[in-house]
């Protein structure tokens, strides 16, 4: 399956694939807005700024628009914003640079601990991953 577009999943049992937008399967049932926030890079803002700058009502439901109106969704993504793949690969290279640099945000990204100032003497479980028991602590 390593051949596969990211964000790329089976389509579920009824469940009609109507649009395909950067590369992404839009669900059919959902409202134009909440469709359009499973395209990585597209949050609830950006999704209702391209519905109003194209004039679709934020109530309609995706299997309500028409062909041309996809198409222009689509459009619309591809010309003015950084989505999917192209946005995965340029967080990767902002990363892979600071990592590069072995500046203190690089380090961090390194070892795998929390890169914004959080505390690690507890927490971090997220970034630090499962707590290892280190031995002869009884007592």
């Amino acid at each position: 399956m390593e051949h596969l577009p990211a964000g790329w999943r089976p389509v579920e049992h009824g469940e009609d694939v109507l649009a395909r937008i950067a590369g992404v399967n839009i669900p059919t049932n959902k409202r134009v807005i909440v469709a359009l926030t499973y395209i990585h890079g597209i949050g609830p803002a950006t999704a209702k700024e391209i519905a109003k700058k194209l004039g679709i009502d934020e109530a309609r439901r995706v299997q309500d628009l028409s062909d041309a109106e996809v198409l222009q969704i689509r459009e619309a993504i591809d010309a003015e914003y950084t989505v999917e793949g192209d946005l995965r690969r340029n967080t990767a290279m902002n990363i892979k640079r600071l990592m590069d640099l072995a500046c203190y945000r690089g380090l961090r990204h390194r070892k795998g601990l929390p890169v914004r100032g959080q505390r690690t003497h507890t927490n971090a479980r997220t970034r630090k991953g499962k707590a290892k028991p280190i031995a002869g602590k009884k007592k």
